[in-house]
């Protein structure tokens, strides 16, 4: 990228956030113990807050993006800002220095829908749907898993058959998170019964307000219903929101994993970076000349540091290269929720019965939610065990077990 391009953006943006947000204590000696939100999730929004979470979220992401900074790495002709795309990441890396609503909601969207569409879709779909979907418009769900077919995506039932110019649609979908709040959903069908798994996959932006379309939120164990299982039933969806050729939706669906992997395990979006507040939470309760505790931060802190250098080079290499994303999202996903459930078992080790009954006192019980989300952390975009098969397998080349 033109050093100048990248020099002139930062400086724009910077003084953009600077008028419109309030920074966040980018140090130990700006945090102030006791204020602001003490919420520290593994997952999505406050359950309890969701609605208006997602509104604000959706506010801010489209004036961020009416100010040109929001996707202004995206092509002009899709309502992108025409710049390099590096610039993507450079504002989401800007942007999270400043207390802004919580987008992580958005990630199927912008991390792994948005890139499919981009790389695999037609002129029309694209035209149709980058826009909104980057502007914070169209909140996205990825229909993929099913009840039988986890791991084993390719083994899916789900059956799409032509009847025209729309095909019709039945099956169910399971573990769809935010579903229940999303306007489409990025579904996977088999559409020709009759080939090898991997090549009768087909994949279509299904709105989900189509008749047919029923959505069941599943209750987590820390509260929250993000996931959802969803029953289609005669579901009719246009051939023109169909993303690639009959039969190419594996091609498609690899693009969604592989950002899908990286994004879960490098977690841009999220609004509280848990190690920073574990590493306060140690000096609240005055901990850190605890010799152990110290070895358990520094080790947090190492891995994050290593997840986000990790995931910086693989966008740098991917944008001076502009291949997909490949290996290094395994590597992240690992990465990523080996840390999660790290630093929640670290807080609770800290905090002891405060872990666990609600005291009412700021930065203790809000490390709960954090630790009961953690382990999903193993299972989104592909169980642990799979990325290692993969790591195993495609980058060692190791013998398949």
């Amino acid at each position: 990228m033109d050093q100048a391009q990248h020099d002139d953006f930062v400086a724009r943006a910077t003084a953009w956030l600077e008028d419109n947000a309030e920074r966040r204590p980018l140090s130990s000696a700006e945090f102030e113990w006791g204020a602001g939100d003490d919420s520290i999730r593994a997952t999505g929004p406050d359950a309890d807050h969701e609605e208006e979470l997602m509104a604000a979220a959706a506010a801010w992401r489209a004036k961020a993006y009416d100010a040109g900074f929001a996707w202004a790495g995206g092509p002009k002709e899709y309502g992108g800002g025409g710049l390099d795309p590096e610039l993507n990441d450079v504002w989401r890396r800007l942007e999270s220095e400043f207390d802004v609503p919580d987008q992580g909601h958005y990630g199927p969207a912008w991390d792994m829908i948005g890139p499919a569409v981009m790389v695999h879709g037609s002129e029309s779909i694209k035209q149709r749907f980058l826009g909104p979907i980057y502007r914070g418009e169209v909140m996205c769900s990825q229909l993929l898993s099913e009840p039988e077919a986890g791991s084993d995506l390719a083994g899916l039932k789900t059956r799409a058959v032509r009847d025209g110019d729309e095909w019709v649609v039945n099956g169910q979908k399971v573990w769809s998170s935010y579903a229940h709040r999303s306007k489409i959903g990025q579904l996977m069908a088999r559409t020709d019964p009759d080939v090898p798994k991997h090549q009768g996959l087909t994949m279509f932006l299904l709105p989900l307000d189509t008749p047919g379309v029923e959505i069941r939120p599943l209750r987590q164990m820390n509260g929250q219903a993000e996931f959802n299982e969803i029953f289609l039933t005669d579901v009719r969806v246009p051939d023109a929101n169909r993303v690639g050729e009959p039969g190419s939706g594996w091609r498609a669906v690899l693009t969604t994993l592989m950002s899908e992997r990286a994004s879960v395990g490098a977690s841009k979006s999220q609004a509280v970076n848990p190690v920073q507040m574990l590493v306060e939470l140690a000096r609240h309760l005055d901990r850190t000349a605890d010799p152990i505790v110290r070895q358990e931060l520094m080790e947090v802190w190492i891995t994050d540091f290593l997840i986000g250098k990790t995931d910086q080079r693989a966008t740098d290499e991917r944008e001076q290269s502009g291949r997909e994303r490949g290996a290094e999202g395994s590597i992240l996903k690992l990465l990523g929720s080996r840390q999660a459930n790290r630093v929640g078992d670290i807080a609770g080790r800290l905090l002891g019965p405060a872990f666990t009954a609600d005291t009412g006192e700021w930065g203790t019980y809000s490390w709960a939610t954090q630790r009961l989300g953690a382990p999903s952390s193993r299972i989104a975009g592909g169980t642990d065990e799979v990325q290692r098969n993969i790591l195993g397998e495609r980058v060692l080349g190791l013998p398949k077990g």
